[in-house]
């Protein structure tokens, strides 16, 4: 009998559903966008009402009615959410204030105790777990920024000073379990709400960053792995808890006692290609319907015709200022005339290439190990140019995977593992995850982004001091 597995991956902008089977093909998937974050003033970013649950209830149900074969061979739910996130619970689990966003600067200070209906302060798993079996268990492995957590044993810290730190004393933490395990069954009224059916197991996964690596089968330290999100960011693996790295971070993995190496990213990396594809307009759009392509497509057909270093055209991608650097922008710099519209759409993907490639050489110096292969996911992931691209900047293959949504099949993976279906993560990888195209470097290409790489980099320390200039007049 073929058993399925659910993955709930419930991302920043919208929860996707998908069933899987046990050799990760997709059967079945819903998915529902999430309603615009409240900011009611500077600072605060907050999901309205309950919109996390509402939508991981409208997504399961769609998923669920495209579902063709029995409930009843259903074995259980992954479930993974995006990190950095704060909720604040009522004693029975309700919401005593809408969630925080990760962008909302008041999860990167110690929680302040300002209402007395707050009996418990949970990430966004924490709090879906509650809704979806009633318990008050969280996943350790989505732990990240202020929490007093051991990154070491993945439990709460032992240590009064890191408690009173974060604000947080131990009788208003979730009881932490390790990604794998089982954290309940999916309550009658749950069951209500999304279609699952009731008494389902629900298994802990991780941070979303991690289940997207484990779907996208990112396994050993000679590979690396860029996700093109709204954050764009690169990670690799290991078993080293490794504090104080200057070129990266280190976040919690899907499996207990793995960590995730993390680089510096591009702020709304993703978001301004689709700025960028917004602002051409109606021309693009139209000619895209005459050539019968949607506008994505179009833009890639014709930003492959364009010769790799744009005529000199770059792009810095500033759209939103790192946080050590609040003073910059975006930027072209280089038009003298040979350049046209895909030119500044092919220089937008050469700049996250040729970027991502400074942040990962960064973080690769410090681990003293080098790339052999890129994996490459993400909605950019489908762009051959970008793919092509990638390849060319690193100066290695690079691989995309069969599924688009890795999150969901990393979440389905785990929970193949923790209900014993498969005997461990390296047997259900192998079984589930497998890649769609592997794009091979050109090595004339290689040989000029090389050359670029060099002036692409120093760009902002030239362009810093007019950006805070101008930022002292228009902010």
């Amino acid at each position: 009998m073929t058993r399925y597995l659910v993955g709930i991956d419930n991302g920043s902008q919208s929860t996707k559903v998908t069933i899987f089977d046990e050799h990760g093909a997709v059967v079945s998937h819903g998915r529902q966008a999430l309603r615009p974050s409240r900011t009611p003033r500077p600072g605060v970013v907050e999901h309205p009402d309950d919109d996390l649950w509402s939508s991981i209830g409208a997504a399961c149900r769609a998923a669920m009615a495209g579902f063709p074969g029995d409930p009843r061979e259903i074995a259980g739910v992954g479930l993974c959410t995006i990190r950095f996130c704060r909720a604040l619970l009522r004693a029975d689990g309700s919401l005593a204030r809408p969630v925080l966003s990760w962008m909302d600067e008041r999860v990167s200070r110690p929680h302040e105790h300002e209402d007395d209906s707050v009996a418990w302060v949970t990430t966004s798993a924490g709090y879906l777990t509650h809704r979806l079996t009633g318990k008050f268990r969280d996943t350790a492995a989505n732990y990240q920024g202020v929490w007093p957590i051991d990154t070491d044993t993945w439990q709460w810290s032992q240590d009064p000073s890191a408690h009173q730190a974060a604000g947080m004393p131990p009788d208003v933490l979730f009881e932490l379990v390790m990604p794998g395990e089982v954290l309940g069954r999916i309550t009658p009224a749950a069951a209500e709400h999304t279609g699952l059916p009731s008494g389902l197991p629900v298994v802990a996964t991780a941070n979303d960053k991690a289940v997207e690596a484990l779907g996208c089968g990112l396994r050993d330290p000679g590979t690396l792995l860029i996700s093109l999100g709204t954050y764009i960011t690169s990670m690799t693996t290991g078993e080293r808890n490794i504090t104080g790295a200057d070129g990266f971070w280190t976040n919690f993995a899907c499996e207990p006692h793995r960590y995730l190496y993390e680089s510096g990213g591009i702020r709304r990396g993703m978001w301004t290609v689709s700025w960028l594809r917004d602002l051409l307009g109606d021309e693009v759009t139209g000619r895209a319907r005459e050539a019968g392509l949607g506008v994505e497509e179009y833009l890639d057909v014709q930003a492959a015709q364009v010769r790799p270093g744009c005529d000199g055209l770059m792009a810095v991608l500033d759209w939103l200022a790192p946080v050590d650097a609040p003073h910059r922008k975006g930027a072209f710099l280089g038009f003298d005339g040979r350049q046209g519209r895909f030119h500044l759409y092919r220089a937008v993907l050469e700049a996250i290439a040729l970027t991502m490639h400074e942040h990962a050489a960064a973080m690769a110096a410090e681990l003293g190990t080098g790339f052999e292969r890129v994996l490459v996911s993400g909605g950019g992931a489908g762009s051959e140019v970008m793919m092509g691209i990638v390849a060319d900047v690193f100066g290695v293959p690079a691989a995309r995977p069969a599924v688009n949504n890795a999150a969901g099949l990393g979440a389905a993976l785990i929970a193949s593992v923790g209900l014993g279906l498969h005997s461990d993560v390296d047997e259900a990888a192998r079984a589930m995850v497998s890649v769609d195209t592997e794009f091979r470097p050109t090595a004339a290409h290689h040989e000029l982004y090389a050359r670029q790489r060099e002036v692409h980099r120093d760009i902002t320390r030239h362009t810093d001091e007019i950006f805070r200039r101008s930022a002292r007049i228009f902010g």
